[in-house]
């Protein structure tokens, strides 16, 4: 099979031929027909998230077929369509997965990080970790709502319901944002939309997918916020996003990896306001979302590139030159 294989940090990925898979007890073989590209991807590239396995295949929003089944595999069959997001596999019996809170395990697995992931013609998945997709989403289409949608979804419930949180800013207009202000739009929500400083294609998308406002975040907000989400990788953010929310209001770190949270003043969190992180997904996350989506017709605004340039689709991502999601089509 066609892989791009990750070989070590700055360099690029490679593509490679490599035996088919087998899958193991529990576990799909999945034709990969589409494989979203996910900001987490960039930082294991970028080797700001260590410690990948060795020879890794990246890519955790995977869409396709399934092409074979392992031993003891009963909720699928081969030619079901499945999607497979980044937690790959936890371990079902640690203090946290005991307590509902498996996307905080003590032995996980995660796709596309520490087991190999969808930048190639065919994966294996753990079947238990593995989601039905609405139909009414082509794959292309249905590969952002793996990462992009599942990990906006649990940031914007963090912030609290909508009758609490009514007021959403977004910093960082990409993938995730996106998707997330359609869900926050169709509860009820107001949403300020905060990109780069002179992103206009940001700003336009963030219109068309329901904010009431956009501009740079750099500007303070023009109301007070009762949440903010924050999905660019930028420490500079915190200060800027607390100040905007309101007393007792909440920022919610959307993203796996930030840089360096600058020092300031304690006023910034006085009055009772939150700062809290959101740490991977849970397969009641998964579910949930996919019950949205099938309600709600979100719009996935996709970039679509072949298996092979999946080194620029990272430089796109990288350089801010994407609006929406980037997605390697293995059909074309």
């Amino acid at each position: 099979m066609r892989a791009m294989v990750f070989e070590g940090a700055g360099l690029p990925l490679r593509l490679c031929q490599l035996p088919v898979p087998e899958p193991g007890p529990g576990e799909v073989r999945i034709a990969v027909t589409a494989c979203g590209v996910c900001r987490t991807d960039l930082h294991i590239v970028d080797g700001d998230l260590r410690h990948p396995k060795p020879a890794l295949i990246p890519g955790h929003e995977i869409v396709g077929q399934v092409d074979a089944c392992g031993a003891g595999v009963s909720a699928f069959q081969p030619g079901d369509r499945v999607g497979v997001p980044w937690l790959g596999h936890a371990c079902g019996a640690c203090r946290y997965c005991l307590r509902h809170r498996e996307n905080l395990c003590s032995a996980p697995l995660f796709t596309g990080y520490t087991r190999d992931g969808g930048y190639a013609e065919y994966a294996i998945a753990d079947s238990a970790f593995c989601f039905r997709i609405p139909p009414a989403y082509d794959d292309e289409h249905a590969a952002p709502l793996l990462c992009a949608g599942l990990i906006g979804y649990r940031t914007l419930r963090m912030a609290g319901a909508a009758g609490h949180a009514r007021r959403i800013g977004i910093y960082g207009f990409g993938a995730a944002a996106h998707l997330v202000t359609q869900i926050a739009v169709a509860q009820g929500r107001e949403v300020y939309a905060f990109t780069r400083a002179g992103d206009t294609g940001a700003q336009q998308l963030a219109f068309q997918t329901g904010a009431c406002w956009a501009g740079s975040s750099e500007l303070q907000s023009p109301v007070p916020l009762d949440a903010a989400l924050i999905f660019a990788p930028v420490g500079a953010l915190i200060p800027r996003a607390l100040r905007a929310v309101d007393k007792g209001g909440v920022v919610v770190c959307g993203g796996i990896h930030m840089s360096d949270i600058p020092g300031m003043p304690y006023e910034l969190l006085w009055e009772e306001r939150r700062l809290c992180s959101v740490a991977n997904l849970t397969r009641a996350d998964g579910q949930a979302l996919m019950d949205i989506a099938a309600r709600i017709p979100l719009q996935t605004h996709t970039t679509a590139y072949p298996l092979e340039q999946a080194n620029e689709a990272l430089a796109a991502l990288r350089e801010g030159r994407l609006a929406g999601a980037a997605v390697l089509n293995l059909c074309q």
